[in-house]
């Protein structure tokens, strides 16, 4: 099977199994998206979604948020992991948000990615999803999943990416990075694989990888 042949069969596959798609994060605009994604670094979206309301419930925009100290953001937040670098970072781009850009969260990727603890991945997450930007965000599933379809190296996220922009069209990225993080959950773990319900990953996959597991 060609390059071409296995991303036509991913995409169709994909459109199949998930034609609605669901947001992961919970959120109601850009600032409350960008809060819950710099939240979610190395945490899961369920925990996440668990503690943005208590947060939110105080302050869900950016003149509300530095109101609260450090401290309190870091109390809320605590559940969720990493909370001294969150808590600093929710707070500093909040002061940030408000004196460079009215409030607004910005568009692009140099803007987002100069606010503190926001990321690579962080700016194309709110860049598709608050502003419908073409990005392709890259996290651990889509890393897997492109490796073992045998579309990318594996060597990295950043090369991962590049692969992806390269490979699927651009008007379907914003939908295909989200289908593809549910279907790395759904029926492609890290962890408990079951190749028999991976349909896309038992239809395409590295050879060598499909023969490992057969042999196993």
């Amino acid at each position: 099977m060609t390059k071409k042949e296995k991303v036509d069969f991913i995409i169709q596959s994909l459109k199949k199994i998930y034609p609605k798609i669901p947001i992961p994060l919970d959120h109601s605009d850009p600032y409350t998206l960008l809060i819950a994604v710099l939240m979610s670094a190395q945490s899961t979206d369920v925990r996440v979604n668990k503690i943005t309301p208590l947060l939110f419930a105080k302050a869900k925009t950016p003149e509300e948020m530095v109101k609260l100290s450090v401290e309190e953001i870091r109390e809320i937040i605590r559940p969720v992991g990493l909370s001294p670098m969150k808590s600093k970072g929710i707070r500093g781009l909040s002061e940030i948000l408000l004196d460079k850009y009215n409030g607004e969260v910005p568009r692009t990727y140099k803007e987002l990615e100069s606010l503190p603890a926001v990321g690579h991945k962080t700016a194309a997450v709110v860049m598709a999803q608050a502003y419908k930007i073409s990005t392709f965000p890259v996290d651990t599933h889509i890393h897997r999943l492109m490796f073992r379809w045998g579309l990318s190296s594996g060597k990295n996220v950043v090369q991962t990416e590049k692969d992806a922009k390269r490979l699927f069209p651009e008007l379907l990225w914003n939908d295909l990075h989200l289908q593809i993080i549910w279907y790395g959950r759904d029926y492609s773990p890290a962890r408990g694989w079951d190749l028999e319900k991976d349909i896309i990953t038992k239809t395409i996959g590295r050879k060598s990888l499909l023969k490992n597991l057969i042999l196993d």
